[in-house]
């Protein structure tokens, strides 16, 4: 739901970001600019995965979203879709069981409807093997378009009035935050996009309402836990006002 209104910290006093979400984009310039197929920069994209993680823990941070696949990657090359399914299954293959020993709880938000029978029982699977981790929880963004969960929620509060089981007037913020797909998760503190674009390709629209950004040269293979240290302090000498004046 929107941040509420907070008291404004002086930047030396401000905590690590309790949650980070990144846009993870270059993958395929990445590629291009070693003259190797887009394959090579999603794999060395899943590299720079463990990187993310790794700094997100290192800094203290309580949640971290990525972006993987958004709901317009459907219209990608059948091939390219095709990899990155692929990669997604060697991903929760080999990852899940290490995450589970980092005490990490995985999270998948966006359409699974849209993914394979396997893929979908090798998330239910993974969800619940780390279920009870509590040191962070790491948030994927697959087969997710902030304009589909939006309405998806909108219908389902409309269905409801229509029902009776609610009025219109019952529709608060935070009615409306508890149906998207992201429900119990805080809004996202810091947004980061990699590639040098300036943008938010249709991730967390409503979540990051009062969300501080921060747009990166480096193309997403190249991300380290260093330039995640990096970003982080970066954010800590931000003034957040939440639209308080002084």
């Amino acid at each position: 739901m929107v941040a509420q209104a907070q008291p404004i910290q002086e930047a030396s006093a401000m905590v690590p970001p309790k949650h980070v979400a990144i846009i993870m984009d270059g993958n395929g310039r990445w590629a291009a600019q070693k003259g190797k197929a887009r394959s090579a920069g999603h794999k060395q994209g899943a590299e720079a995965v463990r990187e993310a993680i790794e700094g997100a823990l290192n800094a203290g941070v309580k949640y971290l979203t990525l972006y993987a696949f958004s709901s317009e990657n459907w219209n990608r090359p059948e091939e390219e879709v095709r990899d990155l399914m692929g990669l997604l299954k060697l991903y929760l293959n080999r990852e899940v069981k290490t995450l589970h020993k980092q005490n990490i709880r995985l999270r998948v938000i966006g359409r699974r409807d849209r993914l394979s029978p396997d893929i979908q029982k090798m998330i239910d699977r993974a969800e619940e093997m780390t279920a009870n981790n509590d040191r962070m929880t790491l948030v994927i963004a697959l087969s997710y378009g902030s304009r589909d969960e939006m309405l998806d929620a909108a219908q389902k509060l409309a269905r409801a009035v229509a029902k009776g089981e609610m009025t219109a007037d019952d529709i608060t913020e935070a009615v409306f935050a508890d149906s998207l797909t992201t429900r119990g998760l805080p809004d996202p503190d810091l947004i980061i996009r990699t590639s040098g674009e300036q943008r938010l390709s249709n991730f967390l629209l409503w979540q990051a309402a009062y969300s501080e950004f921060l747009f990166l040269d480096i193309l997403w293979p190249d991300f380290t836990k260093e330039a995640f240290a990096k970003a982080v302090s970066d954010f800590q000498t931000r003034d957040r006002r939440f639209g308080v004046r002084p």
